[in-house]
């Protein structure tokens, strides 16, 4: 299996015709049909993928939700990492063959970026044993080839994958990727020979600090055993990188075990596919209700306080050091998710009594009283996110030209029947006014229509949002 690793040499894929189909033609009609089955857009810069690397019957499939994001777009370089499975050596590992030779083709090396990361760090060198059957890089090849277009690429194979480790080479890579647009892709499968239950715990855990965007708490839960990955450092590197880019989001985008395409679940590997990325700046909605920045912090800072408050069983401390602004009288929505998920929303839509004390009321109801969720757990705390929404008074719609899509909320009632929804939920969503009104109506437990009807009331109020 050794080969010659001569720099004007392709290295050829030796798992072509087993891990994945052996012709042009059929690796191009799988990887085609997997994208075709995947979902998956982000408005933004990506900057890192974490994609699995099985067989491609078993880990293809969510594989393409990861690559469908970046399909078409142009990058310079493409830096897959993995883990070395085969061969036990310390430190990091760069090809410095030609390229990588597929049954698609032929993708050269970045020889020139190869050299400056192994002058950045004498950790990183060419181990050519590191490389010979190494799977994890290999695999991902061929989706690069699919989706993108004329590109570079590095395989980096990692035998160590300590925390300093994965540093050292998010530092050489920031370095000497700077000035070019670099994609990186961490290769890695999750939980091992688990079964199902088991593999599924382990892997939300891995799950939940990508979310986070959270390398340290990662390397935490993998040094402690609690999650596994095989391709952990490859992964906490490029979260490590991907923050030194400018990425800010970390979104895991499909997530299974084997066992979803064997139907055998006593014995499964996870995988998880997810992008790394800079939000575009999101459109702005509401009004400006003239809150400073330090006003809007204090009412999130009594939101969470009245929250811990309450989910320890203690009431929430008297608040100090009010501004005027937080004496006044506005109605106040608290919207508390968990990794972008909804956890509790609970609003006071009237403006009787000072919002700094509403902030407090509903940050409670929220957590504890919304009827479509479980109370928030001890356990939930320092997950949570909130938003805080300051509510205009409530005016009466009489011509549905005067509702604006991003500045209004809407409040409809007949009868016992009412719903209310926010002014960013139609923006989140994409509706135009008459989804608006039908979803609200639907909020209600009314027909679509309602809001058409003569007992039907309809209000738009607006709210600053933060």
């Amino acid at each position: 299996m050794a080969q010659n690793c001569k720099a004007n040499e392709y290295r050829s894929s030796i798992h072509a015709g087993t891990w994945y189909p052996g012709t042009d033609s059929a690796l191009k009609s799988t990887i085609v049909s997997y994208l075709g089955s995947a979902t998956g857009k982000v408005d933004g810069e990506v900057f890192a993928l974490i994609a699995p690397h099985a067989g491609y019957v078993y880990s293809g499939p969510i594989a393409a939700f990861a690559y469908k994001v970046v399909q078409d777009r142009d990058y310079d370089d493409v830096i897959v990492i993995g883990p070395s499975h085969y061969h036990g050596f310390s430190g990091v590992s760069i090809d410095t063959m030609a390229g990588r030779s597929t049954p698609l083709g032929r993708v050269d090396f970045d020889l020139s970026l190869a050299r400056k990361l192994m002058k950045a760090d004498k950790m990183i060198r060419y181990e050519p044993a590191a490389h010979e059957a190494e799977h994890s890089t290999e695999i991902q090849i061929p989706f690069l080839q699919t989706v993108l277009k004329k590109f570079q690429v590095l395989e980096i194979v990692m035998g160590s994958q300590d925390y300093q480790t994965c540093q050292k080479l998010s530092e050489a890579i920031a370095g000497a990727a700077r000035g070019r647009k670099v994609l990186i892709v961490a290769s890695s499968d999750l939980s091992h020979y688990h079964d199902q239950a088991k593999a599924e715990s382990l892997d939300n855990r891995v799950v939940e600090a990508v979310s986070d965007f959270n390398p340290e708490l990662l390397h935490k839960r993998l040094s402690e055993d609690s999650c596994e990955a095989c391709g952990g450092g490859p992964i906490v590197t490029a979260l490590l990188l991907a923050r030194k880019m400018g990425a800010t989001r970390a979104q895991p985008l499909a997530q299974a075990t084997s066992g979803n395409i064997t139907g055998d679940y006593s014995q499964v590997v996870g995988y998880l596919a997810a992008v790394l990325y800079r939000e575009e700046k999101a459109k702005k909605v509401g009004v400006d209700l003239g809150l400073s920045e330090k006003e809007k912090a204090k009412l999130k800072s009594i939101a969470r306080e009245a929250i811990e408050a309450a989910v320890k069983g203690k009431d929430a401390a008297p608040v100090k050091d009010l501004t005027d602004k937080l004496k006044e009288h506005y109605g106040i929505f608290v919207t508390i998710k968990e990794h972008g998920d909804l956890r509790g929303c609970i609003g006071r839509i009237i403006g009787d009594q000072p919002v700094y004390i509403s902030c407090q009321q509903m940050a409670r109801a929220a957590a504890l009283e919304d009827p479509r969720f479980d109370p928030v757990t001890l356990s939930e705390l320092t997950e949570l996110e909130i938003e805080i929404s300051v509510l205009t008074p409530l005016e009466p719609v009489r011509d549905f030209k005067d509702i604006v899509i991003g500045r209004d909320g809407l409040l409809i009632s007949k009868g016992y029947a009412s719903g209310l929804l926010l002014p960013q939920v139609a923006t989140e969503y994409g509706w135009n006014v008459t989804e608006f009104l039908e979803q609200t109506c639907h909020k209600a437990g009314l027909p679509k229509n309602a809001y058409q009807d003569k007992g039907a009331e309809i209000y738009k109020f607006s709210a600053e949002v933060f």
